[in-house]
């Protein structure tokens, strides 16, 4: 039995659901409230349009021989991945407009990827992997703990909301083409290179992270110890999402893995009805 045989059970059917946000209403400056929360979220939304793209890239690069239920998830993955890039150009033009220099995190997106691409596939297969690992835990996090979003802009909370429930559904598919793609290698050849990628790609995000983050907070006049001192109570304080996120993080490292051991369906039903009338079939 493969990994992904031993999951079918947990994992959902992906829904393809076609929300649009952002387009009329501009939030305030500040739309989480506060300068941290949005400084840590325009950070990942600026990476998302290019990013995103290249996770399309790395899971079709390895679609072929597939079984009929994981072709189909990949070609949902591919659907709910191009809508989450559209909403997310928009969400970065509306911070572009409250006046946040959004070209310079695409900018060095476009960089890192581009050193990315010279890897081979299943590197970039594995990155993916990984950074998937990392979204459906903040994903989680957002959805389980409504705090994050407490003083948030409405519009812009529902939009991070629809994000998150289905990188939730979608969390197990890079996984599980992962283990289609690596099926002759043995388990301990396929734990060592997803565990040591999963370290480099821990360091890449964080530091790339904090560095967007806080060249945002410089636009808010947030320099030195403030912004970082700042940043830092949001991400492992209060709220605190890396710091929330680190057991699931660590679970990652556990031989035999898979993404749906951490059965959180319930999320998704819990949000569900907010999309019913955009569903469409995948």
């Amino acid at each position: 039995m493969t990994a992904h045989d031993s999951a079918l059970a947990a994992e959902p059917a992906i829904t393809v659901r076609d929300e649009r946000f952002n387009r009329s209403n501009t939030p305030s400056r500040w739309w989480a409230g506060e300068p941290f929360g949005t400084a840590w979220h325009n950070a990942l939304s600026g990476t998302f349009p290019r990013g995103e793209a290249f996770f399309i890239e790395s899971v079709k690069a390895f679609r072929e021989g597939t079984d009929a239920r994981l072709a189909a998830e990949i070609r949902a993955f591919v659907k709910q991945e191009i809508n989450h890039t559209r909403e997310h150009i928009a969400f970065n033009r509306l911070a572009a407009d409250a006046g946040y220099d959004m070209d310079m995190i695409d900018r060095r997106t476009k960089e890192l990827l581009e050193l990315a691409n010279g890897r081979p596939a299943i590197a970039k297969l594995g990155i993916t992997m990984a950074l998937e690992h990392y979204t459906a835990m903040m994903a989680h996090e957002f959805l389980a703990n409504p705090q994050h979003f407490a003083d948030s802009d409405p519009e812009v909370r529902k939009m991070w909301e629809w994000h998150a429930v289905e990188e939730i559904e979608h969390k197990g598919v890079a996984y599980d083409v992962w283990n289609h793609a690596t099926r002759d290698w043995s388990g301990f050849q396929r734990w060592l290179r997803r565990s040591i990628i999963m370290l480099e790609v821990t360091r890449r995000f964080l530091n790339n992270r904090w560095v967007d983050a806080t060249e945002l907070l410089a636009q808010d006049g947030i320099t030195g110890w403030r912004a970082h001192w700042g940043l830092a109570k949001y991400l492992f304080g209060t709220p605190g999402v890396l710091r929330r996120c680190f057991p699931a993080w660590l679970s990652y490292f556990k031989p035999g893995f898979h993404p749906w051991d951490h059965d959180d369906r319930a999320l998704i039903g819990k949000y569900e009805g907010d999309y019913e009338d955009a569903l469409l079939p995948a």
